[in-house]
């Protein structure tokens, strides 16, 4: 569970309404609730990106919500652990063997790999196959990044609309002033919810989409060269001083600290 995306969308709506009480007391809550508003705004921003998508990118993109919540099974250490370990077996027993130590990897991808290897796959077709593959992975990622990114921006326009639609009913009767205030006040109220739909919830979830993505591209990223590197017979130690060059100070110190290095 990511606890991150958890606090900071509660914290969110813990500021939102403490200002609300803070300036009008818990009662001031029912004048922040209002049925049509709601259905004009998060109803015409929902719509609206259904006719931008296919059916099954919008409900991909509805789910896609879920994975804020994950923690990403993304450890850059363990991946350069783990070629390394790799690169070790090829040096002392051959390429071959490395499909037995396949067999024991999570990773689909990196397994992947490791089979092209195994089976003479030519270095630069190694290179193509695994850079399409996580091409698509990436595509898929943003289909889901640009559903949040266009809900963003239909969320306020469409608060505006709700807003315009509000003071269009409202000047329909200025016969009675003290409805205005109360009237206005309704009125506004899309325009609060667009803005609490786009920056509260879009914005920050196609952030976290943009951020793993972009994490799990670079450890893919990091898994191609490391096993081109062992196609290529270099030096395990090599290579560990090379994908290393992948990772923070801290992430170093620690590696180092942990053990896993390479067989000289």
């Amino acid at each position: 569970m990511d606890i991150a995306s958890i606090l900071g969308l509660v914290l969110c709506f813990v500021v939102v309404l403490f200002g609300i009480i803070t300036g009008a007391g818990v009662a001031g809550i029912q004048y922040f609730y209002d049925l049509p508003s709601i259905l004009i705004t998060f109803g015409g921003a929902f719509c609206c990106v259904l006719a931008e998508k296919t059916m099954a990118d919008f409900l991909n993109g509805v789910k896609s919500i879920r994975l804020i919540f994950k923690t990403p099974q993304f450890d850059l250490p363990e991946v350069i652990r783990k070629i390394i370990e790799l690169s070790n077996i090829a040096r002392k027993e051959g390429l071959l063997a490395l499909e037995e130590a396949s067999a024991e990897l999570d990773d689909p991808f990196l397994r992947k790999g490791v089979l092209l290897i195994v089976d003479g796959t030519d270095p630069e077709l190694v290179r193509g196959i695994l850079d399409t593959e996580m091409g698509s992975v990436d595509e898929r990622h943003k289909k889901n990044i640009s559903f949040w990114l266009d809900l963003a921006g239909m969320g306020p326009a469409w608060g505006m609309i709700g807003t315009l639609i509000g003071l269009i009913l409202m000047l329909q009767d200025m016969n009675d002033p003290s409805s205005i205030g109360p009237s206005m006040a309704v009125a506004l109220i899309t325009t609060l919810y667009g803005s609490l739909l786009a920056n509260w919830i879009a914005t920050p979830i196609a952030s976290k989409l943009s951020v793993n993505n972009g994490i799990e591209m670079s450890i893919k990223e990091v898994m191609i060269e490391g096993l081109l590197s062992i196609q290529a017979g270099e030096n395990p130690r090599v290579i560990e001083e090379k994908l290393k060059s992948f990772l923070s100070p801290a992430e170093k110190e620690a590696m180092e600290a942990g053990g896993g290095e390479a067989d000289v």
